[in-house]
């Protein structure tokens, strides 16, 4: 059950990608970390997901930034886990496939290129080209496609390995990782400091406490004396059975992105279509804010089926073996929660990634370790601060109602 008698200078709660990629960059700085648990590594957020690392789906901004930093980093990382954990430990499978996003109506042709143009004045690699060359590069796309746009830089990898591999390099850099370890309350000092926490296998005590609990963050939050205004956005994805390889980047439609940036708790729907190494084909994807509720709906599933025959009109014709949910943490500016709480000294939070947690993660890491370390950051940190301006009205509505 670990060193119970340890005294750590981190505690991380939560064992998803984010939490695990702060445990390995903290670790390797000679911090010392433990990472707290509820139930299993990647068992949440980190394991329900399509592994995406996209530049594709993110306008100019704070968040573009972090994600172009991100995919700087995957490349190097992949090949670090590789040569540090040999060929014994499983391949994360990164691969950078590249994306494609089209149009499927007049309407939308313009207002998807216009917003490439954007992306590329950001530094995306954002490449409009003609629906002709979308059909060279995905021949069984649908011909009426009426815009497209190539984006090489987005890449993929299996996030419950790449999660697993996280860990095992923070083990191995003087890291534990505590499972099956649920995190009751605070542990505080007589100026109302956090000098731990209590759980269910005891106390824990650590100088600082990392909130990485995806969309439980909130919850963790109250439990550490704080609001946090983080809410679980459902979304389901499809898998075929297995067939031929017909679908060879990811590919969705121009409604993705709005689907990503609004607010609105009811269903939302676009397509994102991929294929994968075993033959299946993952389709995706609905937003919707009900609360923790996992129940399959029919109408939900329906509506994804349809939208992405749009893209793929084979489809049509294509068997769906099974179906899976999960929760993103939603925040209502869009934009993660990155680095030390101003209202109680020794909490930091790194959550509200949304659906962007496995590519932003080893991003958020790098921020956490040059903020905890004291060093000036590449990244700008008041941007992902729960101080910033435009987090204000949310916190103190969620203020407000606790």
């Amino acid at each position: 059950m670990g060193n119970r008698g340890a005294t750590y200078d981190v505690a991380v709660i939560g064992a998803g990608i984010v939490g695990a990629a702060i445990a390995r960059t903290l670790s390797r700085d000679g911090v010392r970390v433990v990472v707290l648990e509820r139930s299993a590594a990647a068992s949440g957020t980190s394991g329900q997901g399509e592994g995406n690392l996209l530049v594709s789906d993110k306008a100019p901004g704070r968040e573009l930034e972090l994600a172009l930093h991100a995919n700087r980093r995957w490349a190097e990382l992949a090949d670090e886990l590789a040569d540090e954990l040999g060929p014994d430990f499983p391949d994360i499978e990164f691969e950078r496939k590249g994306g494609l996003v089209v149009a499927t109506t007049e309407a939308g042709a313009e207002p998807l290129k216009n917003f490439a143009r954007s992306q590329a004045t950001a530094g995306v690699d954002a490449q409009i080209i003609a629906p002709s060359e979308a059909l060279q590069l995905e021949p069984d796309l649908n011909p009426a496609i009426t815009a497209a746009v190539a984006y090489p830089q987005d890449a993929q990898v299996q996030p419950v390995i790449a999660t697993e591999a996280l860990l095992a390099s923070a083990r191995r850099a003087g890291a534990e990782v505590r499972c099956g370890v649920d995190v009751l309350g605070s542990i505080r000092s007589a100026s109302g400091e956090l000098t731990g926490v209590q759980t269910t296998a005891g106390a824990v005590t650590a100088s600082t406490i990392i909130n990485a609990a995806g969309p439980w963050a909130g919850d963790v939050a109250s439990r550490l004396g704080v609001t946090l205004p983080v809410r679980p956005r459902r979304g389901v994805v499809l898998v075929t059975t297995r067939m031929p390889h017909r679908i060879f980047r990811k590919v969705y439609d121009g409604d993705y992105f709005g689907a990503t940036q609004s607010n609105d708790a009811a269903l939302q729907t676009s397509s994102v279509i991929e294929s994968t190494a075993a033959g299946t084909v993952l389709i995706g994807s609905s937003r919707e804010q009900i609360g923790f509720d996992s129940r399959l709906r029919a109408e939900v599933i329906r509506e994804i089926a349809a939208k992405s025959t749009c893209v793929f009109p084979f489809l049509r014709d294509a068997s769906v073996m099974r179906a899976y949910g999960g929760f993103r943490p939603f925040m209502p500016d869009h934009l993660p929660v990155i680095g030390p709480d101003h209202r109680v000294a020794g909490l930091w939070h790194a959550t509200g990634h949304e659906g962007a947690g496995i590519g932003l993660s080893v991003s958020t890491a790098d921020l956490v370790s040059d903020l905890f370390a004291g060093r000036a950051p590449e990244l700008n940190a008041a941007a992902f601060s729960v101080a910033r301006p435009t987090l204000a009205a949310a916190l103190a509505a969620e203020e407000g109602a606790a």
